[in-house]
């Protein structure tokens, strides 16, 4: 069986129904989806958990106080991650995407 991921990402105006894809490898499914906000994270995350989603990795844009909202809602048998960048590249990131 597939294991069923999800990798998201915060950014504004995005729409979790429009900002989506899945990718079926052999050995995962992985489905990359863009948020605008964390409340919309915690849902869709929920969302996803119901479909059978185990692993959740969040962007860099999700903090630590949003990451646990997050762990919490989805409950303790779903492995929630989050992408951090060292101080160098975060500045050069803000920039690329003018945020």
């Amino acid at each position: 069986m597939k294991l069923k991921a999800t990798f998201m990402a915060m950014l504004p105006e995005s729409d979790p129904e429009k900002h989506r894809a899945t990718v079926s490898a052999p050995l995962i499914e992985l489905t990359v989806v863009c948020v605008k906000d964390i409340e919309e994270a915690v849902k869709i995350s929920k969302d996803l958990v119901k479909k059978g989603v185990k692993v959740i990795e969040l962007c860099s844009a999700f903090g630590n106080s949003e990451v646990a909202r997050i762990s919490e809602a989805v409950g303790k048998d779903v492995i929630v991650g989050v992408v951090r960048f060292d101080l160098e590249n975060s500045s050069k990131f803000l920039k690329l995407t003018a945020l």
